[in-house]
């Protein structure tokens, strides 16, 4: 039996979505597009938001699904606030956390959802890309609030992020070489990748995209409206873990078409195991 389990799910901004997060039996889950929580679920759940984000449902939360672990919300605030045991926020409601106690050791390991938007070039520029690795950057900007001291810290971070894990995109490079400037950062703060990746982080995309190198070992975790999940091709969901807790932790994306859920995205299952 695991220590601690996770889910991590980009909700799609429905309420009906919170009985499958509890069909999901985890201790804790890590939720993006968060919807505002059914009245029947106030007695049940813990949650742990950006008090600063505007409107009736939180981008990102961390929601406490069980009594068998301690929960403790991290509090926000926005950019130059004073507080300086609140969380700095780049962007309201993109950034949720909490510290959670382990029952059998009483270890605390911090927990944070993350959501990357998807930003626009200025008008002048003429353009009609969408990007997300510069809202990626700065989730990482805030997390880095969390690392006081090298290699020591022990966090599980993970969401929706937009990207693509080993982007192609042909000859180009371009993508790939953004891309990665996420993951390497997210190395340099001493934290591990972790997938979910084939082979035993959930089935792989059938048909191949062509923008994935063929050794690729993502996993689609996202179908668009063309797609379902049987023909889902992309992965923009991902798992982070602090070097010092890696080791412990297995991360699967529950992809089968049977097991996808009532999302666009699907649920990543995360367990951290007992050392």
């Amino acid at each position: 039996m695991s220590t601690l389990s996770i889910i991590s799910w980009n909700m799609k901004n429905r309420s009906s979505n919170w009985e499958t997060v509890f069909e999901s039996c985890a201790d804790v889950a890590l939720l993006q597009e968060t919807s505002q929580l059914p009245g029947q679920y106030d007695n049940l759940v813990a949650l742990a938001k950006d008090e600063n984000a505007r409107g009736s449902s939180p981008v990102a939360a961390v929601a406490a699904l069980s009594d068998r672990v301690g929960f403790t919300p991290v509090k926000t605030q926005p950019i130059g606030g004073g507080d300086p045991e609140a969380l700095m926020i780049s962007r309201p409601g993109t950034v949720a956390a909490a510290v959670v106690r382990l029952p059998e050791s009483g270890e605390e390991i911090t927990i944070a959802s993350l959501y990357a938007f998807w930003s626009n070039p200025l008008k002048q520029t003429v353009s009609n890309w969408i990007y997300a690795d510069a809202s990626c950057h700065r989730l990482i900007s805030d997390l880095s609030a969390f690392i006081g001291q090298q290699g020591r810290h022990k966090i599980i971070a993970a969401g929706d992020f937009n990207i693509l894990y080993g982007y192609g995109e042909g000859s180009s490079q371009y993508w790939k070489r953004r891309y990665d400037t996420v993951f390497d950062r997210m190395a340099v703060l001493g934290f591990r990748f972790m997938g979910p990746q084939a082979p035993s982080g959930g089935r792989q995309a059938n048909p191949w995209p062509d923008e994935l190198p063929a050794d690729s070992k993502n996993v689609p975790t996202y179908y668009s409206n063309r797609q379902t999940p049987e023909t889902a091709t992309r992965q923009l969901d991902y798992v982070f873990a602090s070097e010092a807790i890696a080791d412990m932790v297995k991360v699967r994306a529950l992809n089968k078409p049977e097991e996808w859920g009532p999302s666009d995205h699907c649920r990543i299952m995360i367990e951290l195991g007992s050392s």
